[in-house]
Formats: structure tokens, C-alpha cells, sequence
């Protein structure tokens, strides 16, 4: 099966190519902003390296969030109207289980808890924990206490590893927690999650809190 896997959820533009468990191409560029300008020639960049054609493509992945309302929406876009020309499925990958997944698939990697984390600001972090690569709890944005103590209440001890720019504000619960806080989502993880499931189904945004921007009388974008 070959994947295109692409993320724009947080502060990267990234992009892998993947097939039947080989990465064919991939490459992962910082950035807060101008996802939508680079991800078109990211793309280009990746399909060439990989030495396959749009025409090859059995399915494309992308992340659904949390994340930046305007950067998902922008992955969304292209990979949903991607999918769509090429008349193949468009699978939404969780940006915290993408996180996760970066970490199970680390050298030496042997399982354990992952609290995947994202700063959600205003006191609030996403937040979705993992034992052995297992989702423990739904996504949800909680106040930084509320996630430690549920954290600390799901934590079996053992290794445990927190990923994401909301693991230093968790990190005094699990004192001995490996942090990856500047690690991104790695997206031959996340064309690794959408080989494995079986019944693609459209994808849509996963807003865990309502967007900041606001429009003019103070009303909220729409889903």
C-alpha cells in the first residue's frame, strides 16, 4: 500500500511517503506559519524522491488535530482535495496519537506510558496517554492540574515518556518521564496509523476547544 502522509497541525509542515512498511521519502520542516505555501511544493519534493507518480497512491493520511485551527484546516483542504482528483481514500490521524506513535517508533523503543501533550494555552493542555501503544483515554483539553492528576491516576508505572510542547508543564508528575517537547509528529507515523485501519471513513477536524479567532461581532468560525 502506498501512503502519502502529510501534517500541518502544529509548528511543521511534513510530509512522508510510505509503502508496506518502508519509507520511501520524508522530511519534516519547522515552521509556525506558511504551511498552506509549502506544503504543495513539500509534496512535489517527496513523490519525487520516492520515484512514484500521484497515480501510485492507494490512500492518503492527515492529521485532524488538536492543533493550530488555521494549519489543520489547511492540511485538511489539500489532503481531502487530493483524494478526492485521485478518486482514493483520505484517512484523519489524531495529532496526540500521531505523537505517540513517533515515540513507539523510535529506536529502542519498548512500549510503556506516553502522555501525548500539546500546550493548548490559557492554562489548558490536549491531552491523550498510551500504555503499549493503546489509547488509555479519549483527546481532551484539560487545565494543567486536572491533566496531571490524570495522569498520574493512569500512569502504571514503568517508563513513561511525555511528548508534545505541553510535557514540561506535566513533567513534575512523572519525575522520571523522559520529555520530548520540541519533537514533532513524525509523519511516517502517521502513514504507519492509517495503514492499519480498515474502513477509511471522511475525515473531519478534531476541535477539542473552540477556535480563538473570532468574527466581526463577536461570533466563532464555523466547523
Amino acid at each position: 500500500m502506498n501512503i502519502l502522509a502529510v501534517d500541518t497541525c502544529l509548528d511543521a509542515c511534513s510530509v512522508a511517503v510510505w509503502t508496506d512498511g518502508r519509507t520511501l521519502a520524508a522530511a519534516s520542516e519547522p515552521m509556525s506559519r506558511g504551511h498552506q505555501e509549502r506544503l504543495a511544493p513539500l509534496t512535489l519534493s517527496m513523490m519525487a524522491a520516492a520515484a512514484l507518480t500521484f497515480a501510485d497512491l492507494d490512500r492518503i493520511a492527515v492529521t485532524v488535530g488538536p492543533g493550530s485551527f488555521t494549519g489543520l484546516r489547511v492540511g485538511l483542504a489539500f489532503a481531502k482535495g487530493l483524494a478526492l482528483a485521485l478518486d482514493i481514500p483520505c484517512v484523519g490521524i489524531g495529532t496526540l496519537e500521531a505523537l505517540a506513535e513517533t515515540v513507539q517508533e523510535a529506536p529502542g523503543a519498548a512500549g510503556g506510558f506516553v502522555g501525548a501533550c500539546i500546550d493548548a494555552h490559557r492554562g489548558q493542555v490536549y491531552l491523550q496517554a498510551f500504555i503499549d501503544g493503546r489509547p488509555a483515554m479519549a483527546p481532551d483539553v484539560l487545565p494543567v492540574a486536572t491533566a496531571a492528576a490524570r495522569l498520574a491516576e493512569l500512569w502504571p508505572g514503568g517508563p513513561a515518556t511525555l511528548i508534545g510542547s505541553g510535557g514540561p508543564l506535566l513533567a513534575s508528575v512523572l519525575s522520571a518521564a523522559r520529555i520530548e517537547a520540541d519533537r514533532p509528529a513524525d509523519p511516517v507515523a502517521i502513514a504507519r496509523l492509517a495503514a492499519r485501519v480498515r474502513a477509511p471513513a471522511p475525515p473531519r477536524p478534531l476541535y477539542l476547544r473552540a477556535p480563538d479567532a473570532k468574527l466581526p461581532g463577536g461570533g466563532r468560525p464555523a466547523a
